[in-house]
């Protein structure tokens, strides 16, 4: 179910804004309005600080992990003096600021390491440089210039330094595809370079050096990274005081939004209608005065959804997926719930897959610190023992069938390569049925919803529809010749829906509507067939897993040189197989659900979570 919402605005005493809101996030029960409000300085101070606990936080969950260090683009410049300054330390009572002050030198020594690795990789064509050694050489009156030419052009620059008189020396030392490198030595005055020259500056420092410096910039960032790692026992402090820095950001949010005059300040929200009591109770300990009402049409109303308990982990599903429903739709976290995992189990297809899933599961659910939510690891246990049970049901695993698994429905279903077409009409057959099902469900649910309002006839008239498209989608595909009373179901459909769609009143306004209703049944078809990807996509997974079987066991090798090359071919298959069946999820399974079934069922996911302004840390 939705949970019915009441808006509410709180009042208190202006001088008592902030103990008020102490109290509120206490009670834990009211989703307050706070989206628009403005950014104090406090606010943006808390907010900022916030982020830079959320940055340790990372920083230090990656080095815990063993997580390589991989460099952002650009930085601020390095000061030099840290090459060889003592080693930071991260202090248990500053271990945010210890650990950002860790990340920032780390990011600098790595930007200075790239640097000196472009520099060196720019005069390495030149050999050892070292520009000591041409300031002595400048000293006895001898000027150096070195230079680079276009590439291919070795020839040309040898008879352009052969021209030179016999104070000047030229000399080439490498060439590449992207130039011909070199360098005068001049007794005096430097002469002009010949044309196609390009002057190079002398390094700042040796190549020597450059190796020198960024070896040991390296090498300190190996020191700080073993810095971060035996920090770790400080991660559930860090994280704790992210927690609280983001609750007084949002505090600081809030008190933002709380409007006051003189004398009162007042704050608006959203509150279960179950908990006015509870708020009641507050409001009289607290001196606080209310008011609620009804929502109004057009309001935003957050979703509270709250499904039967058996079913509530899809709720986690909703978070991931970023969709809720609005709060004058519907909670179809049930039917949701059942379809999406019929749908993963057909998508993956495979029970050797769905065995693998429910044993990381288990073991990512053991291994999870304590107090993570649990719904995920109950979805995907769902989702794996449905897909054991299809792969028992078709007799599949890893791409193959066993024969002594072999049963009647995978005898009816007969996955086998080689079967006949008919019998993947029996597979079809239960992907139409499932769509007809599904939307059927919709529209029905629809039309129980709406009695005895005149328009539950026009949502009959869609289910009487989606019945006869079902049969006209087994026609086409020839699994069966549809009944010749279907035509008479949709003649009468037909009717309902132009009749009842609309009230007389709502004509004038709405009469595009009808415009649309051609096209819209024309559409029922489509997804209808829409349901067929359970079909082939599940086919095509299963087809995937039998090829790298048959390519592994038919390797033309002897026994003993043929074993891990069809371990690694096997491995590498399934692997790649079972990543793309998750994809499959993703698209397939989230689209029919999120797609199809609702835009039937009237679900436009544009609402937004009921979020209550609680302490949690």
């Amino acid at each position: 179910m939705i949970v019915p919402m009441k808006h509410l605005t709180l009042l208190c005493i202006a001088s008592e804004k902030e103990p008020t809101l102490e109290a509120l996030r206490k009670l834990g029960i009211v989703h307050v309005n706070a989206t628009d409000a403005p950014e104090s300085d406090a606010f943006l101070q808390a907010e900022a600080r916030s982020e830079e606990a959320a940055r340790a936080l990372q920083v230090l969950t990656d080095a815990a992990d063993g997580k390589p260090f991989i460099p952002a683009k650009g930085g601020e410049r390095l000061d030099e003096a840290v090459l060889t300054s003592p080693l930071p330390e991260i202090r248990p009572g500053q271990a945010v600021a210890d650990v950002l002050t860790v990340a920032a030198q780390r990011q600098s020594l790595a930007v200075f390491a790239d640097e000196l690795d472009a520099a060196e990789a720019l005069y390495a064509p030149y050999g050892a440089i070292d520009p000591k050694k041409a300031e002595t050489l400048a000293e006895s009156g001898f000027g150096v210039q070195l230079f680079k030419a276009p590439p291919g052009t070795e020839d040309a620059v040898r008879e352009a330094l052969a021209k030179f008189d016999g104070n000047v020396v030229g000399k080439i030392f490498s060439r590449d595809g992207r130039g011909v490198y070199g360098a005068l030595v001049a007794q005096g005055a430097m002469p002009a370079l010949p044309d196609g020259f390009a002057p190079v500056a002398m390094p700042d420092l040796s190549t020597a050096e450059l190796r020198k410096r960024a070896d040991l910039a390296r090498a300190r960032i190996e020191a700080l990274n073993g810095i971060l790692k035996k920090a770790a026992p400080l991660l559930e402090n860090v994280k704790s005081e992210a927690g609280r820095r983001k609750e007084e950001a949002a505090f600081r949010n809030v008190a933002d939004a709380m409007q006051a005059t003189d004398a009162v300040a007042w704050i608006t929200g959203w509150l279960p209608a179950e908990k006015q009591d509870t708020l009641e109770a507050a409001a009289k300990a607290s001196g606080w005065g209310f008011l609620t009402r009804e929502p109004q049409p057009g309001e935003a109303v957050p979703t509270l959804l709250r499904p039967p308990k058996l079913f509530r982990p899809v709720v986690e599903l909703f978070k991931g997926l970023s969709i809720f429903p609005t709060y004058e739709e519907t909670d179809i976290s049930v039917p949701f719930f059942c379809f999406f995992s019929i749908f993963f189990a057909m998508l993956v297809g495979d029970g050797g897959y769905g065995a693998i899933t429910l044993a990381l599961t288990l073991w990512a659910w053991k291994k999870a610190r304590p107090g993570a939510a649990k719904g995920w690891f109950i979805l995907l246990t769902c989702f794996s023992v449905a897909t054991i049970v299809w792969g028992v049901l078709s007799n599949c695993w890893f791409g193959e069938s066993i024969g002594f698994l072999s049963n009647p429905v995978s005898r009816w279903l007969d996955n086998s390569p080689g079967g006949a077409d008919e019998h993947y009409h029996h597979i079809m057959l239960i992907c139409f049925t499932l769509g007809a099902l599904h939307l059927s469900l919709a529209r029905i649910w629809n039309a129980v919803l709406r009695f005895p309002d005149s328009k539950f006839l026009a949502e009959l008239g869609w289910a009487g529809v989606i019945a006869f498209m079902y049969c006209m989608t087994c026609s086409i595909v020839g699994i069966f010749t549809p009944p010749k009373f279907i035509y008479y179901v949709l003649t009468v459909s037909v009717i309902l829906i132009f009749g009842f769609t609309l009230k007389k009143s709502e004509l004038k306004a709405n009469a595009i509507t009808f415009g649309m209703l051609p096209l819209n049944i024309v559409s029922a078809l489509g997804d209808i067939i829409s349901y067929v990807r359970l079909f082939a996509v599940g086919l095509a997974s299963v087809k995937v897993a039998q090829n790298f079987n048959q390519m592994a066991v038919g390797l033309s090798l002897p026994i003993w040189l043929k074993f891990i090359p069809m371990i690694l071919i096997l491995l590498v298959g399934h692997l790649l197989n079972y990543a793309m069946a998750g994809l499959s999820i993703l698209v397939h399974a989230v689209r029919l659900n999120t797609l199809e079934f609702s835009n039937h069922k009237g679900i436009s996911w544009a609402g937004y979570a009921f979020k209550p302004f609680k302490k949690t840390m």
